[in-house]
């Protein structure tokens, strides 16, 4: 009777396509709720800038109504990663309002996390009764607005607290923090994650933003530097301005070719965090976006911006800006060049291990 229940219930999730997997919700689900985000508050966040910089009172209307959507425009973007029908792919709008104004400064999590609990339970009801129309946006609404009620204060608190203990940690020991924190982004910026949405749902920013930044740009720039002989420009664009994670098959195949460029992360992450202070007050999730597309960069002159207007910053000098040129482009670069060449000489790195799009 059991194994019938089982097989059953597998049958059931099977045909619902929920899958309870880390690959799903760690990776799949992760990585979209940073597209919503990018495609909403970060773009909102860089239009108003604009606007504000060039006096252009209607792309700061157009910036201020994309930064209003962020709740929505994540949970419907996790939706999608999720294979969710229609009907509720749509009703997750109302759970993503709801999960990140609850939320608070932690709302970026708590939206991923109501939203896959809404669309899962959406799913599970999709076409089962003859009301579809009604059943499946209560279903998933009601759920996801409930949760939401119950558990998204206390999640955004959470990862808020989170967050602001890394920045007080890396305020008070910003050479070992800055190590750190640069590595393990970097690292994660390469991986098949998301870098910029930990970064938003920890609300990363200041100190560690800025250490975050240099570690995410040393893998990008450092990667793209790297494999120029194997990939020219072509390659050095893709991965530059791109993504690094374009290398994880070759890291898999050889290990050591990821060490260059997470060692001039290690580099540039205490030079962001003791000498240049480098700090990113920009959205959050600009911390966790490296070089791509100058995201990060132009979250730090945002962040800038911002400093200088509440007045916590007299203004914008030229040592920050050599900072910011140097430790988002050239040091990473350099470092992992030179790493890079000894290690091919040690036979560690051998021709053609850089190479992308092998067949």
């Amino acid at each position: 009777m059991s194994n019938t229940k089982e097989s059953g219930l597998g049958a059931f999730l099977k045909r619902k396509n929920i899958v309870f997997s880390a690959k799903r919700y760690g990776i799949d689900a992760l990585g979209a709720m940073a597209q919503g985000l990018f495609a909403s508050l970060l773009i909102g966040t860089i239009l108003a800038t604009i606007g504000q910089q060039f006096h252009i009172p209607f792309l700061e209307t157009v910036g201020g109504y994309a930064k209003s959507v962020a709740g929505p425009a994540m949970a419907i973007s996790i939706g999608y990663a999720l294979q969710a029908p229609q009907l509720v792919l749509f009703s997750l709008l109302a759970v993503g309002a709801a999960a990140n104004e609850l939320g608070g400064a932690g709302g970026p999590l708590a939206v991923l996390i109501m939203s896959i609990i809404a669309t899962e339970c959406g799913k599970a009801v999709s076409k089962e009764t003859k009301v579809d129309i009604i059943v499946t946006p209560f279903v998933t609404i009601f759920v996801g607005v409930l949760f939401s009620a119950w558990w998204a204060p206390g999640i955004g608190a959470a990862a808020s607290s989170l967050g602001q203990f890394i920045m007080w940690a890396t305020r008070l020991q910003p050479f070992l923090m800055g190590i750190l924190i640069s590595v393990v982004m970097g690292m994660a910026l390469t991986l098949p994650i998301s870098s910029a949405a930990i970064c938003a749902a920890l609300s990363l920013t200041g100190l560690a933003g800025g250490a975050a930044v240099a570690g995410c740009c040393a893998q990008m720039i450092g990667f793209a530097v790297m494999s120029f002989r194997e990939n020219g420009w072509g390659g050095f664009l893709a991965q530059g301005i791109g993504t690094s994670m374009l290398q994880m098959g070759n890291i898999v195949r050889n290990p050591m070719i990821w060490l260059p460029p997470t060692l001039a992360s290690a580099i540039t992450g205490p030079i962001a965090t003791c000498i240049f202070r480098m700090e990113m007050n920009g959205a959050a999730i600009s911390s966790g976006m490296g070089t791509c597309g100058l995201v990060g960069q132009i979250g730090v002159y945002t962040g800038w911006l911002t400093d200088v207007q509440a007045g916590t910053k007299a203004a914008i000098t030229g040592f920050d800006w050599l900072g910011m040129i140097l430790i988002c482009f050239i040091l990473p670069g350099i470092l992992t060049w030179v790493f890079g060449q000894l290690f091919r000489k040690a036979g560690l790195i051998h021709e053609g291990d850089l190479t992308l799009d092998r067949d």
